[in-house]
């Protein structure tokens, strides 16, 4: 082999080898650090909200009992974090379902070594009555003490427990 050859073989070598390493402490930092964790902006979820509030309140009562009932009295409205790293976060039920967990794409993402990427969700049944359900988490999800097994209706006020963060339903 002539020595331009060898040469190139090395420094390609030396390459491989040096991506290799970046990669490495790439990985054992994500271990040791975690995942970063954005905050979303509470303006640009609580703007597009403002329109379809007062939308709703000039309508009249036949065409607001017609939204599927998110009119009705005593109904939940927000859904607000009370403990945790994210105390004070506010969600505002607007119909959607809402997930819990880890992963970046969750309506609630939870900074919390106790979460699972993909932990719970909450979402509305056809009666209006909210839902919690845990998605085969490791730790568990808890409404008012009591482990979930199966899809399970929350009531006003009652905490669900997520590792070290708890959320309310709240008016």
């Amino acid at each position: 082999m002539s020595e331009l050859t060898l040469t190139v073989m090395r420094l390609g070598f030396l390459a491989v080898l040096w991506l290799f390493v970046i990669v490495a402490v790439q990985v054992i930092r994500s271990d040791l650090f975690g995942t970063r964790v954005t905050q979303r902006g509470t303006a640009r979820r609580g703007a597009p909200d403002r329109p379809q509030q007062q939308q709703r309140q000039s309508a009249p009562p036949q065409q607001r009992q017609q939204s599927g009932g998110r009119g009705r009295r005593g109904a939940p409205t927000k859904l607000v974090v009370s403990e945790g790293t994210l105390t004070g976060t506010t969600v505002a039920l607007q119909g959607q379902t809402i997930t819990l967990g880890r992963a970046h794409d969750s309506t609630i993402v939870l900074d919390d070594d106790y979460a699972s990427s993909r932990h719970a969700r909450i979402y509305p049944d056809r009666d209006g009555q909210w839902i919690v359900e845990d998605l085969g988490s490791t730790n568990g999800t808890y409404l008012d003490r009591t482990r979930l097994t199966t899809p399970t209706p929350i009531p006003l006020g009652a905490p669900i427990r997520i590792g070290k963060t708890v959320i309310e339903l709240r008016k």
